[in-house]
């Protein structure tokens, strides 16, 4: 046990397959398929948690249940449950998802990241401070948060 953490000994789910997106030929052009709920899961499945060496996947944290996509509105929102109700990282983890749909994602889509109701504490002032550019800007011009964020971005597992 790990002394420190809020939450010390989560509960460590199996990851899913990872499924191959394809890429269909069309004469000279490539026909991509619209983005979708698996898509985006697939996108930011592997995120580690900034407190443990396992992924948003792995502690439920994130499901592919908790995404919806409109393609055509270019809209996608991610729903997240933190494994307890006052964790102090729910923002932090809020905008790993959200910085790496940025980087991942065409610049037409808005994406909105919302802490699952009922499953935190100060659910209100998290899902604020997450849909609110300036302060999401904010927050990325703060050196130490920016590397946080990069760790939990780094392709640290297959």
């Amino acid at each position: 046990m790990v002394s420190g953490l809020i939450n010390p000994n989560p509960i460590v789910y199996e990851r899913k397959e990872c499924r191959v997106r394809s890429v269909s030929s069309n004469t000279d052009e490539y026909a991509v398929e619209p983005i979708d709920q698996q898509e985006i899961f697939d996108h930011i499945r592997d995120i580690k948690d900034p407190e443990h060496p396992y992924s948003l996947e792995e502690l439920k944290v994130i499901t592919e249940d908790a995404i919806e996509v409109d393609d055509k509105r270019s809209y996608v929102r991610v729903t997240f449950t933190p494994t307890i109700e006052h964790c102090s990282m729910a923002t932090v983890i809020g905008l790993c998802l959200r910085v790496k749909l940025m980087r991942s994602l065409p610049s037409r889509y808005k994406v909105d990241i919302r802490v699952a109701p009922g499953t935190h504490a100060t659910e209100a002032a998290v899902n604020k401070q997450l849909n609110d550019k300036e302060r999401v800007a904010a927050a990325l011009e703060n050196p130490n948060l920016v590397d946080m964020v990069d760790e939990c971005l780094a392709q640290s597992y297959a």
